[in-house]
C-alpha cells in the first residue's frame, strides 16, 4: 500500500496551490496529488475565455511547468479519483482499487458541473465547461462546423462562454430561467447592462426561459422550451452552477450538507482532514458570518494557504476578502466583496461609457463593489470593503472623487 505524508485529493487551483504552499512553508514530507484529470494542474478560468477561444494555447495556462512537480517531490497520481475514505484508518480506496494511507488529508475535489434535470441532457453536443477534454469536445464540433449554439444559463460562464461563440461566428441563443442574467451574484444594474452588451453583440437572451428537453436523434438538434417553442442548435452549452465533489468524505463521516463543513483553519469534523476550494462550506467574515461556498480561484488559493500553514504549525484564520473577474468582450468585471442581502447600490460612472462601477451597501456600509473597465475603482474599493466604511452617497457616486479618499 502506497502511503504519504500529506495526500491531496484534486488537482486544480486549491489542490496545487496546497502544494505549492507546504513547500513555500518548509514542510519537507512527502506529498501526494489525486485527480481526475488527465494533466498536470492547470488555470481553469481561462478554459471558457482565452482557451475556448484559441487566444491561449494550452501550455500557457499550466499553474507550473509539468516538471515543478517532480522537482518539488509532489507526486501526481492522475486519471484517478477517490471513491472512499477510511477516516479511522486514514485511508483512501482509489478508484483502480488501490489503497493510499495519509497522514494528513486535503481534499480540494472541487465539484462537478450541475446537469440539465430534463429528457436529452446526455445527448452528444450537450457540453459543459470544467475542464480541458470539456473545452476540446465544443472545440471539435465547432471545428466541424458546428454554428448554431444554445447557451443555458446566465451566470458567469453562460455569459463568457457566449461571448467567445459569438467572437468565434456562432448564433447563439442564451437562455436563464430567472427574470435577469447574473441574478444570483449582482444587482439589477449589472445585469441590465450585460444582457445590453450580449444582445448588442448579437446573442438572442432569454429570460424566464423553461427548457422542456433536449431533441435529437443520436445528437443535438435543438432545445425545446416549456411554451413550446424548439431553438434549432447543433451544439448546447450548460452553465447552470456545480455540485460539490464530497461524496466519499460526506460517506467517511465529515460533516456537511451543501459543501464540507470546515473550521477558521480549513479543518473537516474529522481528525487530520482539511477541504479547501469550491467544497468547502465556511464561516465567511464578508458574508456577516453566514456559512457559504465560493467558487472563486481567490478562495481556494487563499484557503490552500491557510491549511497548509495550519500543518506547518502557523496556524491563522481565514479572513480573506473574496474577489472574482470575468472576460466578456471588451469588457472587464472585478468584484470584490460579497453583495449578498444588500439594501442599496451606489451607481458610479456611466454604463454607456462601458466603464463604470456599482456600489453594494448594507445599512449604509460598502459590502461590495462590480467595476466594469474600472481598475482604479476595483483596487481603491477593497480597502473600502475591509473597513466596512460608510462613506457619503454623493461622494461615492462621483467619479472625480477617488474611492481612496473616502476609506
Amino acid at each position: 500500500m502506497d502511503s504519504a505524508d500529506i495526500v491531496i485529493v484534486g488537482t486544480g487551483h486549491g489542490g496545487a496551490q496546497a502544494a505549492i504552499a507546504l513547500r513555500q512553508n518548509g514542510f519537507a514530507g512527502s506529498i501526494i496529488m489525486i485527480g481526475r484529470d488527465s494533466e498536470p494542474p492547470y488555470e481553469r478560468p481561462p478554459l471558457s475565455k482565452e482557451y475556448l477561444a484559441g487566444d491561449k494555447p494550452f501550455e500557457r495556462i499550466y499553474i507550473r511547468p509539468p516538471q515543478f512537480w517532480a522537482d518539488k517531490d509532489v507526486t501526481l497520481r492522475l486519471r484517478t479519483s477517490v471513491v472512499e475514505v477510511d477516516a479511522q484508518a486514514h485511508e483512501l480506496v482509489l478508484s483502480d482499487e488501490s489503497r493510499i494511507r495519509y497522514g494528513k488529508l486535503i481534499w480540494a475535489a472541487g465539484g462537478d458541473p450541475r446537469r440539465l434535470p430534463c429528457p436529452g441532457a446526455d445527448l452528444p453536443g450537450v457540453h459543459s465547461v470544467r475542464n480541458r477534454a470539456d473545452v476540446d469536445r465544443i472545440m471539435a464540433e465547432l471545428e466541424g462546423g458546428a454554428r448554431r449554439a444554445v447557451v443555458i444559463g446566465g451566470g458567469y460562464i453562460g455569459l463568457e462562454a457566449a461571448a467567445v461563440l459569438r467572437k468565434l461566428g456562432c448564433e447563439v441563443t442564451l437562455l436563464e430561467a430567472l427574470p435577469r442574467v447574473l441574478a444570483r451574484v449582482a444587482g439589477e444594474e449589472l445585469s441590465r447592462f450585460y444582457e445590453q452588451e450580449h444582445r448588442r453583440q448579437g446573442v438572442d437572451i432569454r429570460l424566464e426561459a423553461a427548457v422542456e428537453r433536449i431533441e435529437g436523434d443520436g445528437k443535438v438538434g435543438g432545445v425545446a422550451l416549456a411554451d413550446g417553442e424548439i431553438i434549432p442548435a447543433d451544439l448546447v452549452v450548460v452553465g447552470i452552477g456545480i455540485v460539490p465533489s464530497i461524496g466519499p468524505l460526506i460517506a467517511g463521516g465529515a460533516a456537511g450538507a451543501n459543501g464540507v463543513d470546515v473550521d477558521e483553519f480549513c479543518r473537516t469534523s474529522l481528525d487530520d482532514v482539511y477541504a479547501i476550494g469550491d467544497c468547502a462550506a465556511h464561516a465567511n467574515l464578508f458574508a456577516e458570518g453566514a456559512v457559504i461556498r465560493l467558487e472563486s480561484v481567490q478562495n481556494a488559493t487563499d484557503m490552500a494557504n491557510v491549511a497548509a500553514k495550519s500543518i506547518c504549525g502557523d496556524a491563522l484564520p481565514y479572513k480573506a476578502v473574496p474577489w472574482f473577474w470575468s472576460n466578456q468582450y471588451d469588457l472587464r468585471l472585478q468584484t470584490v466583496g460579497l453583495s449578498l442581502d444588500y439594501d442599496e447600490t451606489v451607481l458610479r460612472g456611466d454604463p454607456e461609457a462601458r466603464k463604470f462601477s456599482v456600489v453594494y451597501l448594507r445599512e449604509g456600509r460598502v459590502i461590495a463593489l462590480d467595476c466594469v473597465n474600472a481598475t482604479r475603482d476595483y483596487a481603491q474599493g477593497r480597502k473600502l470593503v475591509e473597513a466596512g466604511t460608510r462613506p457619503e452617497r454623493e461622494a461615492l457616486a462621483d467619479p472625480e472623487i477617488s474611492l481612496k479618499a473616502l476609506v
